[in-house]
């Protein structure tokens, strides 16, 4: 399993003594072969609080279909004010793409791809948004299945 730290966060309490840090880190987990799950951990100190996010990161793992290593087609994802559009690439144009939707492309394996992120740039909403992104993407087989219909193969 592959895990990437996208962000971590430093809270301060203000108490009697002075300030009493609390730490929260985003991580996306994929096995690099479409699957992809993100995780948000809380606690006093760095280490447990990225442990935790694993954890919950591999519990909320989701299947993303691929297509000779980049995505079936063209998807839009949202959550909150962030806004990120999926565009599938040819062989060799990599991933194009921010810290924090790259790191959700590389762990769920994909190696071409364009992004665009429209609204906040605020890491942790980027990778949300870009997960639901990725569950929205069906395969041809997929929607044919649904729609009761057969593939037809494309002939050059």
């Amino acid at each position: 399993m592959l895990d990437r730290v996208v962000k971590i966060k430093r809270c301060a309490a203000v108490v009697k003594g002075g300030r009493r840090f609390s730490f929260a880190a985003m991580v996306v987990v994929g096995d690099g072969n479409g699957k992809v799950g993100w995780g948000y951990g809380k606690a006093n100190e760095v280490p447990p609080s990225v442990q935790k996010a694993t954890k919950q990161a591999s519990r909320s793992l989701i299947d993303v279909p691929l297509v000779e290593g980049s995505i079936p087609h063209q998807v839009w994802g949202q959550y909150g004010a962030a806004k990120v559009i999926l565009i599938p690439a040819g062989a060799g144009t990599g991933i194009i793409a921010g810290q924090a939707v790259r790191a959700v492309c590389e762990a769920t394996g994909i190696h071409d791809i364009l992004t665009k992120s429209y609204g906040t740039n605020n890491p942790v909403t980027l990778v949300k948004a870009t997960v639901d992104a990725l569950s929205k993407l069906r395969t041809a087989e997929q929607v044919a299945a649904l729609r009761g219909l057969e593939v037809e193969e494309l002939t050059a």
